[in-house]
């Protein structure tokens, strides 16, 4: 199809080496169905399939490299499953973390990678053992489980967003709840920065929120709102920090909705956590919690480059910075709507997930 490689499902991904390059030209209000064409030097260029698990027979709703891993990799179900995986020269599955009844909305690894902390639509977070594949720890909540993630800094605070409109905070260790802030509507996704003093949240009606953390007691105070540009509420499916970007030259944040709706955020550091709308882009409407992330820094080209997935079973790449000609880059591949996305350490590995349980793991073509 549209003069490049392509494959019609992901079984057939399993005898492909053949480069993935090519560009596509979208308007700043971006189809995820525009005839790809080659122009220039892509951005993001990749040569083919490192690896794909397909032993999973429900939606994968969530995936994550291991923590500075390079090959730890880790994805969860709607069918409660969480399962660990080696991305290494024999790629394998590690183990299957079994307990959850309902869908697995997030995860997180420790610092060290020896455990993993998930949360689920079933009103539970779990704190599992990696190596012996072992729940360690529940805890019970009320309400639906949506977001979860260890504090950067110090590991035994657990911060979890739940569909009460709470964030609360969890003793690691002994699961006991250590603070909690209460928001306008349920609390979707989350992210902390580098220090761990500031989380950043998103909610239900695509608000954005920056809340102070205290990295001694674990204590919350809200700091800043960002209402949501659109008329209609849709639920923010990512929150992801970065430490750094060309564009803001400071810390940037990124945001994700179910409506298509991709924001860039600058944070100011004097103003402590403070949001400015650097550049949007509006894509199309999400049936599914899709999810986008950042892409590595070392690109080809300068840009604020962001990978989504799609509806229409295709891995976008996106710069911000393109007022007209937005899309860089595609992979194709997935017969199911992408789910998922996430870079490894090394930045030269792509994983991505689907609804029909599948995850591929794609190769970047190397920099020079």
């Amino acid at each position: 199809m549209f003069e490049v490689d392509s494959w019609s499902t992901s079984r057939d991904l399993r005898s492909g080496s053949r480069a993935l390059s090519f560009r596509t030209s979208v308007s700043s209000n971006a189809s995820d169905t525009e005839i790809p064409r080659r122009k220039g030097e892509p951005a993001y260029s990749f040569v083919g399939m490192h690896c794909i698990f397909d032993q999973c027979k429900a939606m994968v709703t969530v995936i994550k490299f291991g923590h500075m891993s390079s090959d730890l990799l880790a994805y969860g179900a709607s069918d409660g499953s969480l399962t660990v995986c080696t991305v290494s020269t024999s790629p394998a599955v590690l183990k299957q973390l079994t307990g959850h009844t309902k869908d697995v909305t997030d995860f997180d690894f420790s610092a060290n990678n020896q455990y993993i902390t998930s949360s689920s639509i079933d009103k539970t977070v779990r704190v599992w053992d990696i190596l012996k594949g072992l729940c360690m720890r529940v805890i019970y909540g009320i309400s639906p489980q949506l977001c979860i993630r260890f504090h950067p800094v110090n590991n035994n605070f657990l911060s979890v967003g739940n569909a009460n409109n709470e964030i609360m905070v969890f003793n690691f260790s002994t699961g006991r709840t250590i603070s909690k802030a209460t928001f306008d509507s349920e609390v979707t996704a989350m992210d902390h920065d580098h220090t761990g003093q500031l989380i950043f949240c998103g909610d239900a009606k695509g608000c954005v929120y920056t809340v102070s953390m205290d990295s001694h007691t674990g204590a919350l105070s809200r700091f800043h709102r960002n209402r949501s540009s659109s008329k209609h509420n849709s639920p923010v499916t990512t929150v992801q920090y970065r430490t750094f970007s060309l564009l803001s030259r400071g810390p940037v944040l990124l945001t994700f909705s179910q409506d298509g709706s991709l924001s860039f955020f600058s944070i100011s550091l004097e103003i402590q956590g403070y949001l400015t709308l650097r550049c949007a882009l509006k894509l199309a409407p999400r049936l599914h919690s899709i999810r986008a992330s950042f892409c590595p820094l070392l690109s080809l080209e300068k840009g604020e480059f962001i990978v989504a997935g799609s509806e229409d079973a295709n891995v976008y790449f996106y710069d911000l910075t393109r007022p007209k000609h937005t899309c860089v880059n595609k992979l194709q591949g997935h017969g199911y709507p992408v789910i998922g996305i996430a870079w490894n350490h090394g930045e030269n590995l792509l994983a991505s997930s689907d609804f029909g349980g599948t995850v591929i793991v794609w190769k970047r073509a190397k920099t020079s």
